[in-house]
């Protein structure tokens, strides 16, 4: 059984406060069956921007990278994303040492 997009936003949300990771929600999506898009800031103008999404190979879940660059770049990506789908949520994720735990247990798959 998958989790919702809101249950699984809130327990992300969770592990980075007590990583002492900054995050906030940009977009609030469809509650049960919304995608989400996590971008990373790194606070010197560059961002990241992932998307979960399968590997064809093993069938696995998985975060891939989107797009990577100039911040302006990246939100103009998401921006269009979320002209495809309104019901995408976008967490912002804020840290220097570019930090997002998408690849620690629990999350990454």
């Amino acid at each position: 059984m998958r989790l919702t997009a809101r249950i699984w936003v809130d327990a992300y949300l969770t592990r980075l406060r007590l990583s002492d990771i900054p995050a906030f929600v940009v977009s609030h999506g469809d509650d049960t069956a919304g995608a989400v898009l996590i971008k990373l800031n790194t606070l010197d103008g560059q961002a990241v921007a992932y998307q979960r999404s399968f590997d064809l190979m093993s069938g696995a879940r998985k975060w891939m990278e989107l797009v990577a660059g100039e911040e302006r770049d990246v939100d103009a990506a998401i921006a269009k994303q979320r002209g495809f789908d309104p019901d995408l949520w976008v967490v912002e994720v804020e840290d220097r040492q570019g930090r997002h735990l998408l690849d620690e247990p629990g999350l990454a798959d």
